[in-house]
C-alpha cells in the first residue's frame, strides 16, 4: 500500500516517466512475440500463426514510449 501512495504523491513528470517504461516494456513483449512467430518452422504451425499484428503493435508502443520519456526527461533529470 505504501508504493501505492507513493506513485500517487508523485509529480506528473514521474507518473509520465513510469508509463513511458511500461509502453517500452510492453514493446519488448511485443518484439518477442513477434521473434517467436517467425521462429516456427513446422508447416503445421504456420497456418496457425494468431491474428495479433505484433509489428505495428511494437512500433506505436515505441513510439508512445519514447515520447513519454522525452516529454518527462528534463524534470526528472532536473530532480536529480
Amino acid at each position: 500500500m505504501d508504493l501505492l501512495n507513493q506513485i500517487a504523491l508523485s509529480s506528473d513528470a514521474s507518473i509520465l516517466a513510469m508509463a513511458g517504461a511500461a509502453f517500452w516494456v510492453l514493446a519488448a513483449f511485443c518484439a518477442l512475440m513477434e521473434r517467436r512467430r517467425n521462429k516456427s518452422r513446422s508447416l503445421e504451425r504456420l497456418e496457425q500463426v494468431g491474428w495479433v499484428p505484433w509489428t505495428p503493435l511494437f512500433v506505436g508502443c515505441m513510439i508512445i514510449g519514447g515520447g513519454m520519456l522525452a516529454m518527462s526527461l528534463p524534470v526528472v533529470l532536473g530532480n536529480l
